[in-house]
């Protein structure tokens, strides 16, 4: 954790790189926004390749409760595709 001065110098700093380079903070945030994407992807696979197993042993409210996160899941992927490439 930083200072509360230390925050504050922090945040200066920033906004005046962001000010003077924008197309470095460009190339920052799409890579952060890549890296959502490929954790959310990660987390479709683990979630599929786990429905199967917790249908059966957790039982089938379990296995609804995952399928209805995956289709959510699919739904947000679908929403943000353009964000991620």
């Amino acid at each position: 954790m930083l200072s509360k001065e230390d925050q504050r110098r922090f945040d200066q700093i920033t906004r005046q790189l962001r000010e003077s380079d924008p197309a470095f903070f460009a190339r920052l945030d799409h890579r952060a926004r890549a890296r959502r994407g490929r954790y959310l992807m990660l987390l479709t696979i683990v979630l599929w390749a786990s429905l199967p197993a917790m249908a059966v042993f957790a039982g089938r409210l379990a296995g609804a409760i995952c399928a209805v996160v995956l289709v959510a899941n699919a739904a947000i992927m679908w929403r943000f595709r353009r964000r991620w490439t």
